[in-house]
């Protein structure tokens, strides 16, 4: 009777999942009828024996589309939910998607995207061999709560058969691996861009995850993410099998470089971006790439998931930074680099959907964006758009940002006709899924550099 139910869940997503293929609907249809058929299916397929799980607030999408290149450039074949739908229903329907009518994966690896609350309900059923967790920011706060509670979340879904591979520099992440065999660190030196002094809205670093007790820093390398020792307890940054040691731009073209020995170039150095190919560096080398093979199949790799855009309206050229709503660590990364370039340039928000997934109005995670580090910017302008235009001009108004400079738009098109006829320098625009057509749908893009 199980075989039965097995192989009519099987058979159901499959089917399912060809149908909603041609009319465009989501991956995790599929899987909800197979786990109505078969609550447990996921216990019944058969896993390769390398398979690797990333979670974690940011980057997940990113790091496995890496990690997923890398290992293709080095002839494995690889499943992995390229849709990035990371939810139970969605793993089911990648991972069948992937298997024979038997429930075997055929695949040399699996590599799975997994959203940081369900990855406790997902891995009841299988383990990964390599679990990886990026990092714990503030993100969905209507959602997910603060990240304390994220942290205790996916603590429920970590075992001791599992390796873990964790960011050091993360003292929520790092936390997990507090007296436990079985684990791999990566993390970043000291860089240039690094600060002695914590920087931003709040501060999550500032209590020890495991006494509560006050955490030290001898350096930032953005918000709570550093090298970091708690005085009272000793919990402290671990040391890093795999390090960011330096980025940069040499002879014009950008690089970063890790261990100080292989130096892989890069369309962009911004913090995230190198978090994000470090860990795919640490991923790869622990499921047996060699680093030398790992740098040959980074060099230069522009990510698919558009991340990155590069773009001209009208006269002007520009690049769209997604950043994610919600998420105040995010739209903090995009505002460094807005600051960092020393060109003449022009900034956009657009906040006119918060989520793609569920309905909210909440814009409170504004207010923990760091935007008086405009401030620190020679900018033309500073135009803001959306159904939540308003809430970003008090906040822009309350961060003391020039009101000259400050242009208001309801609609994303009459923001776009203002560039058009006005802007003469440089324009970035952060937004977030929920809004990129909205404007990729006007501008003409173009190969990232």
């Amino acid at each position: 009777m199980k075989r039965v139910r097995v192989f009519t869940a099987i058979l159901i997503c499959k089917i399912v999942r060809s149908l909603a293929k041609l009319l465009g609907r989501g991956s995790s249809i599929p899987g909800k009828y197979a786990l109505k058929v078969c609550p447990d299916i996921l216990s019944y397929l058969q896993l390769p024996e390398l398979s690797i799980a990333v979670s974690g607030s940011n980057g997940k999408t990113s790091s496995v589309e890496m990690i997923a290149h890398i290992l293709k450039s080095n002839g494995l074949k690889v499943a992995y939910n390229k849709e990035g739908s990371n939810q139970i229903e969605g793993v089911v329907t990648f991972l069948i998607g992937a298997s024979t009518m038997s429930g075997k994966v055929k695949s040399d690896v699996v590599l799975l995207e997994a959203d940081e609350r369900y990855s406790r309900h997902i891995f009841k059923y299988f383990h990964p061999k390599y679990f990886m967790v990026n990092n714990l920011y503030r993100d969905q706060m209507t959602r997910n709560g603060h990240p304390e509670w994220i942290r205790d979340i996916i603590s429920e879904a970590i075992y001791d058969d599992m390796t873990l591979i964790l960011n050091a520099d993360d003292p929520l992440v790092a936390s997990y691996g507090k007296d436990r065999e079985g684990t791999i660190y990566y993390g970043a030196d000291i860089l240039d861009s690094d600060t002695i002094t914590h920087e931003g809205i709040y501060d999550d670093g500032k209590y020890c995850p495991v006494c509560k007790k006050p955490m030290h820093y001898q350096y930032y390398h953005f918000n709570h993410i550093g090298k970091y020792k708690c005085t009272s307890c000793g919990f402290e940054r671990h040391k890093t099998e795999h390090a960011l040691t330096k980025t940069g731009v040499k002879e014009g073209n950008a690089f970063i470089t890790i261990d100080d020995s292989y130096d892989i170039p890069v369309f962009f150095t911004g913090i995230y971006h190198a978090y994000n190919i470090l860990a795919a560096f640490t991923a790869s080398v622990a499921l047996g790439i060699e680093p030398e093979k790992v740098t040959e199949s980074l060099a230069g790799y522009v990510l698919k998931s558009g991340r990155i855009s590069d773009f001209t309206l009208g006269k002007t050229e520009g690049r769209l930074l997604l950043s994610k709503h919600e998420n105040s660590v995010s739209y903090d990364r995009s505002i460094d680099v807005v600051v960092n370039d020393p060109r003449k340039k022009s900034v956009m928000f657009i906040v006119d959907a918060i989520s793609r997934k569920y309905y909210t109005s909440d814009s409170s995670w504004l207010w923990d964006i760091n935007f008086e580090k405009l401030n620190e910017a020679e900018l033309d302008n500073v135009i803001l758009v959306g159904q939540y235009c308003d809430d970003l001009a008090v906040r822009f108004e309350l961060a003391g940002i020039d009101q000259s400079k400050v242009k208001v738009f309801e609609t994303v098109q009459e923001a776009a006709d203002y560039c058009k006829d006005n802007a003469d320098s440089f324009l970035y625009v952060i937004t977030c899924f929920s809004d990129k057509e909205k404007i990729l749908s006007i501008v003409t893009r173009r190969e990232l550099a």
